[in-house]
């Protein structure tokens, strides 16, 4: 039985991302969600170094990324994944309380795929999550080739 690919949600606010996982639990998503609190866990699962080594093939169906986030920001994780011939293809969702135009235009102009401003009312944020998550996770065709289900 193949399993469906991961979502992976890249967030330094362990309260934000328990309400984006609440979200998608209430969703019944049936992906397995994994949490990475920085950009170079981030990198770090993408290329399945450190503690992500022993982690099968497989890419996430989507990215939710953070943009201000401790060691390597969300700004630079895009920029390397954009630029690998490998990760290019894996969607980016920004997810961010950022409104500055700089960061939307930084973000587009490396290739996101959607730039979300984190609502502030929480009956707002898990529609969102919701509305996102059903469309990268099961709705969206991705190019051929581009998602090996995960093993791990």
């Amino acid at each position: 039985m193949s399993r469906l690919p991961r979502i992976l949600i890249a967030k330094d606010s362990p309260e934000d991302s328990e309400l984006i996982l609440e979200a998608l639990r209430e969703f019944r998503i049936g992906n397995e969600v994994l949490h990475v609190k920085d950009g170079a866990e981030t990198l770090d699962y993408l290329y399945r170094r450190g503690a992500f080594a022993s982690y099968g093939p497989g890419q996430p169906a989507v990215i939710m990324l953070d943009l201000k986030m401790p060691r390597v920001d969300g700004i630079e994780v895009l920029r390397q994944l954009k630029n690998d011939s490998e990760l290019k293809r894996i969607p980016v969702v920004i997810m961010t309380s950022s409104r500055e135009e700089q960061d939307l235009l930084n973000s587009y102009n490396l290739g996101a795929s959607a730039y979300v401003v984190k609502p502030l009312k929480f009956a707002e944020l898990v529609a969102a999550v919701k509305t996102l998550g059903a469309f990268w996770a099961i709705i969206n065709e991705p190019p051929p080739g581009s998602l090996v289900r995960p093993e791990n």
